[in-house]
């Protein structure tokens, strides 16, 4: 089969791999219909993380059931279904608990698995013709009879609309909350959306590409562009010196300042500043134990200086975590059948997997009107 695979920094190609194919009588194999290129998977591709040479990339995935394991009873041959990027085993302590992003089987030794990403098991990605997906009658989600109508839509059930939910549940965002958003990438935008749906007043999302704070318009949110000013203190004015009741990182350890400078704790010590005392943050964008590329040693450790007096002295509390998808890409499945969310909207280019290589090079060089990219294998 044909798929994707990383050979390096800033190399990626598609290539002649063996076919994914059934290993074990829990799997199905999934004919690969959209896969998404993630924020995250340009880590990867930087030469960010410790992934190794070969992996096949692609952990934002949907496609149709042609094989079933003999153990499968749930899923059946022809379904369309979309994947949670992390891969949960169901009967472990932290999925049996809804921690399904912390699974303890699946990736022996570490809390979490995940398809075609550095050190989250042996598992390749679906940016490829076929993907094998293990205990699926627990990780697939079937999809309603518009599955194939609202594609794009449906396929961000994989990972960044459930993520981007995620870090509204971390920070609670409740009815009449004001929420400040760090980073208006596909993750940041999906809280916005979500902080919406939670019942949110005011919403701003913090970001300097133009392309994206346009976007951010479109969720209805508040666009704050930080090359204009510093974004804390235009957060303190729009909130009468208050600062936000919640905050949300959407960003990650790859943070930049408006010269240019990357800063891996830029925008967590930036929302202890921008949200009141004792509101909450949470935090989705990726962190890292190792970034064997980082800027200073620290970084290198996946370390930061964290200003936890002022947090302390806000009495300011924090979750994070990448999302337990399966807590709630059921309910947001119902809401797309039902026309209630449409996350499909920042997509901005849909290209073959024969364009891979270009959309992630695009992609990563930030390139205007980039902001969301889907390979249809």
């Amino acid at each position: 089969m044909r798929a994707l695979a990383y050979h390096g920094p800033k190399n990626v190609s598609v290539d002649e791999v063996p076919d994914a194919r059934i290993e074990r009588p829990t799997d199905v194999l999934v004919r690969i219909t959209t896969t998404n290129i993630c924020g995250s998977d340009l880590h990867m591709y930087e030469g960010r993380t410790g992934v190794e040479e070969g992996k096949v990339l692609g952990h934002e995935n949907m496609g149709e059931v042609i094989e079933i394991g003999n153990g499968v009873d749930r899923v059946k041959v022809g379904d369309r279904v979309c994947l949670p990027f992390n891969i949960g085993c169901g009967f472990c302590k932290n999925c049996e608990s809804g921690r399904t992003g912390f699974c303890l089987t699946a990736n022996p030794g570490n809390a979490g698995a995940a398809y075609g990403y550095a050190d989250m098991g042996p598992y390749d990605g679906g940016q490829a013709e076929l993907l094998r997906v293990p205990y699926a009658d627990w990780n697939a989600l079937v999809l309603p009879e518009d599955a194939q109508e609202k594609e794009k839509d449906y396929v961000m059930l994989s990972d960044i609309l459930p993520t981007g939910y995620h870090g509204t549940e971390l920070a609670q965002v409740g009815i009449g909350d004001s929420v400040v958003i760090y980073g208006a990438g596909p993750v940041g935008l999906m809280a916005a959306m979500s902080a919406r749906l939670r019942g949110a007043d005011q919403v701003f999302v913090i970001d300097r590409q133009p392309d994206r704070l346009k976007l951010v318009e479109a969720m209805d949110a508040t666009p704050i562009d930080d090359s204009k000013g510093d974004a804390v203190d235009q957060v303190l004015e729009l909130t009468r010196g208050e600062g936000a009741d919640k905050g949300v990182e959407a960003v990650g350890y790859q943070a930049h300042d408006h010269a240019g400078h990357e800063k891996p704790g830029m925008t967590i010590n930036d929302l202890v500043k921008a949200v009141r005392p004792t509101g909450r943050i949470g935090v989705v964008g990726v962190f890292v134990p190792e970034d064997p590329n980082a800027a200073d040693e620290l970084a290198t450790k996946g370390q930061f200086a964290f200003d936890f007096g002022t947090f302390f002295f806000k009495g300011q509390t924090m979750g994070t975590g990448q999302a337990n998808v399966k807590q709630y890409n059921r309910q947001l499945r119902n809401l797309i059948h039902r026309d209630k969310l449409n996350p499909g909207i920042i997509v901005s280019h849909e290209l073959t997997l024969d364009q891979a290589a270009e959309g992630y090079q695009r992609f990563d060089d930030r390139e205007s009107g980039w902001t969301k990219v889907l390979l249809h294998p």
